[in-house]
C-alpha cells in the first residue's frame, strides 16, 4: 500500500504548458506579421518589435518592484505585444506602441493577478485606451507600398515621430466606404476587390488586413487544438447573418456581408482576440451565447456606432459578460443526464396508478372498488375488532 500516492486533482495531466501554448500563438501570428511587413514595409515590423520589448520589460519591472517570481519565460507577454502591435494602424509614432504595452500589462493584466486572472483581454483593452488618448492617431491608416519602388520598403520612417500623416500616403479603410455607401444609398463594394481584402492590399490596421494570413495562423491553432474552433466560427457565422438582417432592405446584401467579413478586423479578433483562454466561456450553452453576442454587438457598433470598427468593444463587452456566462450550469463528468420531463411523466403515471379502479378478489365478475377505499375499509375493520376485544 506504500506505493500508492494520494494527492488533488486534476489527476489527468498534459504535455500542454503555458509556455508551449504560447509559442503555438506566436508562430500563428507570423504569417499576419509577415503580411503586414511586405505590405507597409519595415517601419510596421519595427513598431511589433517595440510593442513586444515594451510588454516583456513592463511585465519583468512589475515583478521586480513588487518582489514577485519572474513569469517573462512563459511568452504572455510576447504574445501581448505581437497582437497590440498587430492592432496599430501601420504607421504610428513609436511611444504609441510603448504606451500601449504599459496599459496593457501593468494596467490590464498584472494589477489583476496576472496571467489567467485579467478581466478582459489586455491587447483588446490597451487598443480601446490607445483610441481613447489619440483618436486621430489611430484612425489613419496608410497605402500599401509598391516594393517595385526604391525605397519604398522603408519610406515610414520618417512618419516615427509625426501624429498627423499627410494625406497622400493615407487612405479609407473598406468599413468606412461601407458607412458612407450606406448614409447614401451607394454599392458598398464599389471600388472593392474581394480579392484585394483577402489579400491585404487595402487600408487598415497592420495585422488584421490579410484575411489569407489570419486564417493560416487560425487553421494552425485549430490543428495544434490551441483555441475552441467553435468561438470564431459562431462569431464569424453570427456576423454575417446579423449583417444580412440589418442590411436586407439596401438592395446590396451580398455586398455588405462580404465586406463586413473580410473588410475590417472580424477575422483577426475572432482567431487571436476572442479566444483568449481567461476571458472566454467554456461550456458549449455558453460559447453559443457569447459568439452570438460578438457578431450582433459587432454589426450593431459598426452600423450605427460613430466609428467603422466595432470588433474591440464587442469582445471587450463580451469578456465583461463571461463570468455570468459561466455560471451556466452543465451536467458534471460521469453524472447522469438530466430527464425533467420523463421525471414528470413518471410522478404523472404513479399518481394515476393510485387512482385507477382494481379488481376485488372475490372473483372475475366481481365489481371493481377503488384501491384508496378498498385500504379505508380494512382499517377501520381492523379498528373495530380490537375495540370489541
Amino acid at each position: 500500500m506504500s506505493k500508492y500516492l494520494v494527492s488533488f486533482s486534476p489527476h489527468i495531466t498534459s504535455r500542454a504548458t503555458t509556455r508551449r501554448i504560447m509559442l503555438d500563438v506566436i508562430i500563428a501570428l507570423m504569417p499576419a506579421l509577415i503580411a503586414a511587413t511586405l505590405l507597409y514595409g519595415l517601419y510596421t515590423f519595427c513598431l511589433a518589435v517595440l510593442s513586444v520589448g515594451s510588454a516583456v520589460f513592463f511585465e519583468w519591472l512589475f515583478n521586480a518592484v513588487t518582489k514577485r517570481k519572474q513569469t517573462t519565460g512563459d511568452l504572455s507577454a510576447v504574445v501581448t505585444g505581437l497582437i497590440l502591435a498587430l492592432n496599430l494602424p501601420p504607421v504610428v509614432p513609436f511611444y504609441v506602441p510603448m504606451v500601449g504595452a504599459a496599459f496593457a500589462i501593468l494596467v490590464v493584466k498584472m494589477l489583476f493577478g496576472g496571467i489567467g486572472r485579467n478581466f478582459a483581454n489586455p491587447a483588446v483593452t490597451a487598443r480601446i485606451f490607445l483610441m481613447l488618448a489619440w483618436a486621430g492617431v489611430m484612425t489613419r491608416f496608410v497605402l500599401p507600398i509598391d516594393l517595385s519602388e526604391p525605397g519604398s520598403f522603408v519610406a515610414y520612417f520618417s512618419e516615427a515621430v509625426n501624429i498627423s500623416l499627410p494625406d497622400a500616403i493615407t487612405t479609407a479603410t473598406p468599413l468606412a466606404g461601407v458607412k458612407q455607401a450606406f448614409e447614401s444609398g451607394a454599392d458598398p463594394s464599389a471600388g472593392l476587390s474581394a480579392l484585394d481584402m483577402f489579400l491585404g492590399r487595402i487600408g487598415g490596421s497592420a495585422g488584421e488586413v490579410s484575411a489569407l494570413a489570419v486564417l493560416i495562423g487560425g487553421v494552425y491553432l485549430a490543428v495544434r487544438r490551441v483555441i475552441d474552433v467553435r468561438i470564431p466560427v459562431i462569431y464569424i457565422a453570427s456576423t454575417a447573418v446579423f449583417t444580412a438582417i440589418f442590411y436586407a432592405n439596401t438592395g446590396y446584401v451580398g455586398e455588405y456581408v462580404w465586406t463586413y467579413l473580410l473588410g475590417g478586423g472580424l477575422m483577426f479578433g475572432a482567431v487571436f482576440m476572442a479566444t483568449d483562454y481567461a476571458t472566454s466561456p467554456k461550456s458549449t450553452p455558453a460559447v453559443v451565447i457569447y459568439g452570438i453576442g460578438l457578431g450582433l454587438l459587432t454589426v450593431v457598433i459598426r452600423k450605427f456606432g460613430t466609428m467603422n470598427e466595432g470588433v474591440s468593444f464587442a469582445i471587450l463587452l463580451m469578456n465583461i459578460v463571461t463570468p455570468l456566462l459561466n455560471r451556466i450550469r452543465t451536467r458534471p463528468f460521469g453524472a447522469p443526464a438530466a430527464r425533467p420531463f420523463k421525471k414528470l411523466a413518471a410522478a404523472v403515471a404513479e399518481r394515476r396508478a393510485r387512482k385507477k379502479l382494481v379488481p376485488e378478489t372475490g372473483g372475475a365478475g366481481a365489481p371493481a372498488v377503488d384501491a384508496g377505499k378498498e385500504e379505508s375499509a380494512a382499517s377501520a375493520s381492523a379498528e373495530g375488532g380490537e375495540s370489541d376485544e
